[in-house]
This record gives C-alpha cells, sequence and structure tokens, in this order.
C-alpha cells in the first residue's frame, strides 16, 4: 500500500490565504460606488461631455480590479460597478447623439448585471435602449426595448420609467392614443403603488421615477398626440416642482413643450410659443444635451406657417446661433425634427387676419 502524503500546516494556510486574498478592499468599493452616485447627482449640472471621461475612468479602473483576485461579494460588487458605469455611459452616448456607441454600452451593461442577475439594472438598461432608439427615430424598436424590459417584472418601479419614458412617448409618436393613454396610466399607478416621492429624480438616476418627472413625459406623449390641452395641464400639474429644482434639462423641455402646445392649439398665440423658446436658448443651462436641441429645432419647424412675423425670424436667429455652438452643432445633425404641423384653416386665418399689414419675408434655411 503506497503510503499517503499529508499537506503540511503551512501548505494549508497557504492556500487558505490565497483563496482568502484580493486585491479589492471595503474603501476602494465604497470610492466607486460614491463616484457613481456624485456623477449622477452632477449630470444635469455638468453633462455628458464633462463627464464621461471621469466614467470612462472608473470604468477601466473596475475591469483592472476584475483581472485579479476577489472575494464572491467583492467581486459581485465589481461586477455591479461596471454594469452601471457602461449603463451611465449609455445614456450619455445617447443624449450625445452617439447610437451607435450606446448601444453598445446598453450592451455591456446588460451583459454584466447578468451574470449578478441583477434584474433591476437589466430593466434600466432596456429603458435607456428605448430612449436611444427612440430618439434616432425608431419608434416600433423604442417600444419593443421597453416591453422587453417591463416583461422581467410588469409590477417592479423600474417599470414606471419604462411604461412613461419608453412606451409611452413612442407609441405617441406612432400615433396609438389608446396604448400611449394606458402606458401613462400604467406608469402614474405604479408611482402610487410604490410611494415614489413627488419631485424629479435626476434623469440619469437608476432610482425609480418620481411622479413628476412621470407627468412631464405624460405632457410629451400629448405634444405628440396633439392634445395641447392635456400638455398645458400636465404642465401646469408640475411647474411648481419643475421650477424648484436644479433640472435646467427638464425645465428647457418642459417650456419646450408647452410652446408647441400653444402653437399647435385651435387658437395658437405665435408670440408666446417663441418667447417661451427664447427663454430655453437663453438660460444658463449647461451644455444642451440631444432632446433639448431637438425639441428646439422641432419648434422652429412647426413655426413655419408664420415665419413672416417678427416673433418667428428672432426665434429662428437665436436658435441658429445657439446651434452654432460646439456642442449644440454636433447633435443638430442626429437630432431627428419633426415634420411641420399644418394648421387648421380657422387656425391659419386666425394667426394671419392677426398679425395682417406685417412685412413677409421669406422662410429661413434650417439645418
Amino acid at each position: 500500500m503506497q503510503e499517503t502524503v499529508w499537506e503540511s500546516p503551512v501548505e494549508v494556510a497557504r492556500r487558505l490565504h490565497a483563496a482568502a486574498s484580493s486585491n479589492t478592499d471595503p474603501s476602494t468599493l465604497l470610492v466607486l460606488r460614491e463616484t457613481i452616485e456624485g456623477v449622477v447627482h452632477r449630470y444635469e449640472a455638468e453633462g455628458p461631455y464633462s463627464l464621461a471621461g471621469e466614467v470612462l475612468e472608473l470604468r477601466r479602473y473596475v475591469g483592472e480590479l476584475l483581472e485579479g483576485r476577489q472575494l464572491p461579494r467583492q467581486r459581485e460588487a465589481l461586477f455591479r460597478l461596471g454594469a452601471q458605469a457602461s449603463a451611465l455611459l449609455a445614456y450619455m452616448a445617447v443624449n450625445a447623439g452617439r447610437e451607435v456607441l450606446a448601444e453598445a454600452y446598453c450592451t455591456e451593461a446588460a451583459e454584466l448585471a447578468s451574470h449578478i442577475d441583477d434584474r433591476e439594472l437589466i430593466m434600466w438598461v432596456q429603458g435607456t435602449r428605448s430612449l436611444n432608439a427612440y430618439y434616432a427615430g425608431r419608434f416600433e424598436e423604442a417600444v419593443a426595448c421597453a416591453d422587453a424590459g417591463v416583461a422581467i417584472d410588469p409590477g417592479h418601479p423600474q417599470a414606471i420609467r419604462l411604461q412613461a419614458n419608453g412606451r409611452a412617448r413612442a407609441l405617441g409618436k406612432l400615433g396609438d392614443v389608446t396604448g400611449a393613454e394606458r402606458a401613462v396610466t400604467a406608469a402614474v399607478d405604479l408611482s402610487i403603488r410604490h410611494g415614489v416621492p413627488d419631485g424629479l429624480t435626476p434623469c440619469i438616476s437608476f432610482a425609480p421615477y418620481a411622479l413628476a418627472r412621470t407627468l412631464a413625459n405624460a405632457a410629451t406623449v400629448h405634444v405628440a398626440l396633439r392634445s395641447p390641452r392635456r400638455v398645458l395641464g400636465y404642465a401646469d400639474e408640475i411647474d411648481e416642482r419643475v421650477e424648484r429644482s436644479d433640472s435646467a434639462w427638464s425645465r428647457a423641455l418642459v417650456r419646450l413643450d408647452v410652446a408647441t402646445a400653444v402653437l399647435t392649439s385651435e387658437r395658437p398665440d405665435v408670440e408666446q410659443a417663441m418667447v417661451l423658446g427664447r427663454q430655453v436658448l437663453e438660460a444658463d443651462g449647461g451644455a444642451p444635451i440631444r432632446s433639448v436641441v431637438q425639441r428646439a429645432g422641432d419648434l422652429y419647424a412647426l413655426a413655419a406657417p408664420w415665419r413672416n412675423l417678427p416673433a418667428v425670424r428672432e426665434y429662428g436667429e437665436a436658435l441658429r446661433v445657439w446651434q452654432s455652438a460646439p456642442q449644440a452643432r454636433a447633435l443638430v445633425g442626429s437630432a431627428k425634427l419633426a415634420r411641420p404641423v399644418q394648421p387648421t384653416r380657422r387656425a391659419a386665418d386666425a394667426a394671419h387676419s392677426r398679425f395682417e399689414g406685417l412685412p413677409a419675408q421669406p422662410p429661413a434655411e434650417h439645418d
């Protein structure tokens, strides 16, 4: 019989040390988590152009750590941090008009999240995929992405964003009144069930949508559905919360939705619509994002029947100057502008009679 060769206690100790060793410590994980949280809260003040580099650095560092050895819970934490960093980069790429890159980041984030069964983050990523398709004008795809996210857990608070920002807005663009309104109702019902905050969460937050952000999306839905009264109703409901928030982008988007509603109502107030548009262009909101550039351009396109009016000409010139700034200029080409709405005969007649006698001017060119 062959004699058993036992390990020495030192060899057992060495193996235990190797198994329990890690290149990651709690302090490092805490700093990385706080960095992610800081980016979320600074995002609307500083924008994707300033913060993308910081998130890229974090994502690369997490990748370097994952090449080493960690305890199971530490490795899970690193996977989550890596997935969140890629998810933030995806959202930033959408805002910067980088559609293909946004999808690549979404794929990376979803893959990392799937390895740790983080269904909540996967739902969030599906919402960003939907957002990316929406701003690319692929509305059926936007609905499909949101539907895939909702299907993971229809009653989860992350489904609020998927319903309001994903399904409802894209269905509104497709002219599906019933579907869009059902999606808004589903989002509001979930908000009540989960007791979400009343105000505005940061747009890039991983937290569930707060109610005011959901209602702001509902206003945008009714812009697409050509329901100006509903737009103004939602805008009035959230006005105080939006004005109190530190979200310059949210204020800009709500004002542009209100301007569009005023312009496309049965009795258009062209001057008020253009004043609201000018307020957005003149506000010091930091670097613009794709949605603001898109809606500012949409407003000018919708004002086409009144291009001879001074208020519209002034807005058009202000828009041209605003769009010529480097960061806005980079987004203009990626912003899918709305086709001008043909006003009703009564609305057009009323508007032109109101400004009768003003000098006509050829329509300005629009990029």
